[in-house]
């Protein structure tokens, strides 16, 4: 017999909200799980007017807190089984904060939070009410990055000597903001965006892919956050020198002013017996460069182990459900796969099993916590003149 369909709610995603419309597609991707409610929207009249006019039939709520108060009552099977959460960042603490004590897992948009004090508290209630908690650093979702993760790790290219990850964008070259676009205007606001704007947005998945990739952290950096765009209050261009726990170094950096860039997400690891490349805007090709020897172009769907470099490929890896190589898996595929890993552990957490939630197959909120400590380091270095912060 087929498993139940879980049932997902939705905290934010209404007034022409971007995210919102690649996650509730990942959701639906493997029809195992579906979107049933919904709290959409900040003012409670639009939040029922966006929940009736939604594409598929959903339960709106008002607000968030009546959803959550509302499903806490229903037993398991008609309650929802996770909480999505797709609110601009200074609406992500409050309502995980209550998911997680009402006992619901949750999947958060990044970053995580906006200070470190919201990101430690919810590090401390994720350990104390033991549920699955996911943050959506999309890029993870890529089965190139699995592939990469397994070869940096493996010790495939050696000790890593040198990172360099970046995610550089054009689209806030000019003060867009104030055109009133909406994915625009809370980006640049301090009150909604945090401490960093470009850094906050996208150097968290520069960071993120250095982190999940090598298995190394910062220990400590020096940053430069700047402003090119007039009058805007954050930052717009990102620069931070690391140095990781192995003693090697890495520039994280981030750009949003950078004219003719779309979603350049991207990672190159130097080690001592070779280097790798990956580019999200080519996410089904991993590069490796060895001494004396002609590029080597591994792409997803076709790869084999024993062939002069990999070795033996982890069975789960090649396990993945794919689709055959040459038909091009993209961004809502990566979403479907961080989705679909979520999914294993809820289901666990439901039948009371154990569950990983270890940062193996999506980011979890120890994860978030880092990024929030990384931004929280960049900005002092940067206002003090770039000097060196421990994180």
């Amino acid at each position: 017999m087929s498993q139940r369909v879980l049932r997902v709610g939705m905290i934010g995603g209404g007034g022409g909200a971007f995210i919102a419309q690649p996650h509730q597609k990942a959701i639906h991707f493997d029809g195992t799980r579906r979107v049933v409610c919904a709290a959409l929207h900040p003012d409670p009249a639009v939040a029922m007017r966006e929940a009736e006019n939604w594409p598929y039939p959903i339960q709106g709520y008002k607000n968030y807190d009546e959803m959550i108060a509302d499903q806490a009552k229903k037993p398991l099977g008609d309650r929802v089984d996770y909480v999505l959460i797709v609110t601009p960042n200074h609406v992500h603490f409050d309502p995980a904060h209550k998911c997680i004590q009402a006992g619901f897992p949750v999947f958060c948009e990044k970053p995580l939070t906006v200070t470190l004090e919201e990101a430690d508290k919810l590090v401390a209630a994720v350990k104390a009410k033991k549920v699955p908690f996911g943050v959506a650093h999309t890029y993870l979702g890529h089965w190139t990055s699995r592939f990469s993760r397994h070869i940096v790790r493996s010790g495939l290219l050696g000790d890593v000597r040198w990172v360099d990850s970046y995610y550089l964008q054009g689209w806030l070259a000019t003060r867009f903001e104030d055109t009133g676009n909406m994915q625009a205007v809370w980006r640049v606001d301090p009150k909604q965006a945090g401490a960093s704007g470009c850094g906050g947005d996208i150097g968290t998945h520069a960071l993120m892919q250095l982190r999940y990739v090598t298995g190394l952290e910062v220990k400590r950096l020096m940053a430069h956050l700047e402003i090119y765009a007039p009058g805007r209050k954050l930052d717009d261009h990102f620069t931070v020198y690391c140095q990781l726990s192995n003693g090697s170094k890495a520039l994280v950096r981030a750009s949003q002013i950078a004219i003719g860039h779309k979603n350049d997400l991207g990672i190159e690891v130097n080690g001592t017996k070779g280097s790798l490349v990956w580019q999200q805007e080519f996410p089904e090709q991993v590069t490796i460069k060895l001494p004396g020897q002609p590029d080597r172009v591994y792409f997803r769907g076709a790869v084999s182990a024993n062939d002069g470099f990999l070795k033996d490929l982890p069975a789960d890896l090649m396990a993945e459900p794919t689709i055959p190589s040459g038909h091009p898996e993209a961004f809502h595929d990566a979403f479907a796969r961080l989705h679909r890993c979520f999914e294993q552990d809820v289901r666990a957490y439901n039948d009371k099993k154990p569950f990983a939630c270890d940062g193996a197959k999506y980011a979890n909120v120890d994860d978030g916590r880092m990024g929030i400590a990384f931004i929280q380091a960049a900005v002092e270095s940067s206002n003090k003149g770039g000097v060196w912060v421990e994180m």
